[in-house]
């Protein structure tokens, strides 16, 4: 398992790669799912300059591993890598990636989605969006979209 928060940026699909040839023994896996989520120009109808992720430094890191640890005790999880940006994000830039490995694809798919919904709904983030002309923080997350 590898979790990180990311002050710079990082292309998520490279680093499913990457993590990938660490794995031991990743003939034994049967399925990966992976989520790489990216920071949207627009948001409720407003251009969105850039975003601005706050964290809880240590209560984060801490959440991340238990969402991660669920997961791998809720399923088969035999890796995962869990990796989220930090400070500013630019429009088009990954905020999120999240890769599962299992023996089976059932098992991966809920896997990721756990992660990733427990991410939108319990991990210690706030989202500062800098329009044009001000700026704003997110109230609410989007869980299940």
């Amino acid at each position: 398992m590898r979790i990180e928060l990311r002050k710079t940026g990082f292309d998520g699909f490279a680093e499913v790669q990457e993590y990938r040839k660490s794995i031991p023994a990743v003939s034994d896996y049967g399925a990966c799912s992976n989520f790489v989520g990216t920071m949207r120009e627009y948001n409720q109808g407003d251009q969105v300059v850039s975003m601005y992720l706050e964290h809880y430094s240590g209560m984060t890191e801490e959440q991340l591993e238990a969402i991660v640890g669920k997961a791998q005790n809720d399923y088969e999880v035999l890796a995962a890598l869990l990796l989220h940006r930090i400070g500013e994000v630019q429009p088009g830039e990954d905020i999120v990636a999240i890769a599962v490995w299992s023996t089976h694809r059932k098992d991966a798919f809920a896997a990721c989605r756990d992660i990733m919904e427990a991410l939108k709904s319990t991990a210690p983030f706030w989202k500062k969006e800098q329009l044009q002309n001000e700026d704003r923080w997110v109230k609410n997350n989007s869980p299940g979209q």
